[in-house]
């Protein structure tokens, strides 16, 4: 076939952009590791001598990283003076943890599919799976720290008002299982908001559940926060609310996990699942969040699923369709897609 040489620099073109994406996401880590960000966006304009001095770090290599993340668009460089600087939006994704779209939590779990990539190669070869729990730690809590921010933005302002009946039996008291809830961010928005409701976040990733533990020790929540360890099939209790955030999908026999959550949940109550948001066919999701959620789940979310039993394999972009399904199967006669957003789909399902 001859080649078209016009898209074959457009396509080379790209290949740049993302080899450099991938090159950079190691001097991410490292900005935000050394807390080269939340000083640029504190302190700055500052010379990479300044900041090198305000973070007990070296110029020469704090030079470099600044001139590469300049050129990213990440910081910005002004020529006559010598100095960086960052924007509000800048300093948003780059240096507020607590803000509405912090990015850094989510270069940790690109680290995690770098690093664990020879047990994935090997997965591909055999069939078999990679746990959560075989990943570098930092997919723990890469995970914990890019989520939440979506949380904190959503979850208490428009998902669970979107549940029928649901805020208003927070408000007055209930008792709420979240699923596989890692290192219990939604756990604990949740706890904070409701302060008359009781909480049991459930995992079964034991270095998880011990550092959710000391979060919640930390926040003043332990009169109304525990955590424990257990499998979305076996743990224990009845609920007006069983929340699973980010990880059905994940789980190996989710058809049996959902059937667990109807044992669960009392007369009236109610299984919120939050997925990555997704359109039924392939083609629907040929896009930027596609290309993120497909990547995750080839190196995380499918390897997931096949290392346990069943091991349905969903994947992160099941599509909503496919979810309901496996709902249904599980008992749940009553689905409704609750809200959505970019990259969230949130079901609400009842018996």
């Amino acid at each position: 076939m001859e080649l078209d040489h016009e898209k074959l620099q457009s396509l080379i073109g790209k290949m740049l952009g993302d080899v450099a994406a991938a090159m950079g996401a190691g001097a991410v880590l490292i900005g935000d590791k050394l807390g080269l960000y939340k000083t640029l966006a504190a302190e700055g304009p500052l010379t990479s001598a300044e900041l090198a001095s305000h973070t007990a770090t070296a110029e020469r290599y704090v030079r470099e990283w600044a001139a590469g993340q300049a050129a990213a668009g990440h910081i910005n460089y002004d020529r006559e003076s010598g100095r960086f600087s960052m924007s509000p939006e800048q300093a948003s994704v780059l240096a507020d943890e607590n803000g509405p779209a912090f990015f850094p939590g989510i270069y940790e779990i690109a680290a995690a599919a770098i690093r664990d990539e020879p047990k994935v190669a090997k997965a591909f070869c055999t069939g078999g799976g990679v746990g959560w729990h075989e990943h570098d730690p930092c997919l723990f809590r890469g995970t914990q720290r890019f989520f939440r921010p979506g949380y904190a933005t959503h979850l208490l302002s428009e998902w669970i008002p979107a549940l029928d009946g649901v805020e208003k039996k927070l408000t007055s008291g209930a008792k709420v299982a979240d699923v596989g809830c890692g290192l219990g961010a939604s756990v604990l928005l949740m706890a904070q908001a409701y302060p008359k409701s009781q909480f049991v976040g459930f995992d079964y990733h034991e270095p998880s559940i011990m550092r959710a533990r000391e979060l919640a020790a930390e926040a003043r929540l332990s009169d109304r926060v525990r955590f424990e360890c257990a499998t979305a099939k076996d743990y224990p209790g009845s609920y007006d609310l069983v929340a699973f955030f980010d990880c059905l999908h994940d789980m190996g026999d989710p058809i049996g996990a959902a059937s667990h959550v109807k044992t669960t949940l009392n007369s009236a109550g109610v299984w919120m699942i939050v997925e990555p948001f997704a359109g039924d066919q392939l083609d629907e999701n040929l896009n930027p969040i596609g290309r993120l959620f497909y990547a995750a789940s080839t190196m995380i979310c499918v390897p997931a699923s096949l290392s346990q039993e069943v091991g349905l394999g969903l994947g992160a972009q099941a599509g909503e369709r496919r979810l309901r399904e496996v709902i249904a199967a599980g008992g749940f006669s009553r689905v409704r897609r609750a809200t959505s957003t970019p990259f969230n789909l949130v079901l609400e399902a009842r018996p």
